[in-house]
């Protein structure tokens, strides 16, 4: 009898916004799949949701640092192995104008171009943000790089009013997340 293949590894990078916590209930969806789930934060993002909320529910310690000792080798380098999936919820547009220009100034921007596996963009952020166009072009630009996006939706936001910008639920990003994963 040989051994049942090891369980997707899922890199989930949680972006500075009020959405972040949904990328809570997405860690532990996630978890409750049966994936392995490491977590990544944006410093800005520790002011939306505690560490130790998904820590405990993924059952690892959250990278926040690129110069951390437990990776001699980078945080960069040693979190991105062996992925099976990145998924970036909320992604900020500060994270895609990142991801879309090559900059990698921070723990998630450097994960990004050090991980090869497929990414899932999650984008969360105003209706104001979300019509600009140099959002749009960078989101173009991430689509054209081969990464595949979730969202946003429509409804209401944080910032009192309906529009387009609400990052996409949980199970809707689980879906997608499982779909990529099966091809």
């Amino acid at each position: 009898m040989s051994d049942p293949a090891p369980s997707p590894r899922i890199l989930l990078a949680v972006g500075g916004g009020i959405a972040a916590y949904k990328a809570a209930m997405l860690c532990s969806r996630l978890a409750q799949r049966g994936y392995q789930v490491q977590t990544v934060m944006t410093r800005s993002a520790t002011e939306f949701l505690g560490p130790a909320t998904l820590a405990a529910l993924s059952g690892r310690g959250v990278g926040l640092d690129g110069f951390d000792n437990k990776h001699p080798l980078g945080s960069h380098i040693e979190l991105a192995r062996d992925v099976d999936l990145m998924i970036v919820a909320p992604a900020t547009a500060n994270l895609i104008a990142k991801f879309a220009h090559g900059v990698a100034d921070d723990l998630v921007s450097t994960l990004y171009l050090q991980n090869t596996a497929p990414v899932l963009v999650a984008p969360a952020m105003s209706d104001p943000m979300w019509n600009k166009p140099a959002v749009g072009r960078n989101v173009d630009q991430l689509a054209a790089d081969g990464c595949h996006l979730i969202g946003p939706d429509s409804g209401w936001l944080s910032c009192r009013v309906k529009g387009m910008g609400r990052m996409s639920d949980p199970e809707a990003i689980l879906d997608r997340a499982t779909e990529i994963l099966a091809r």
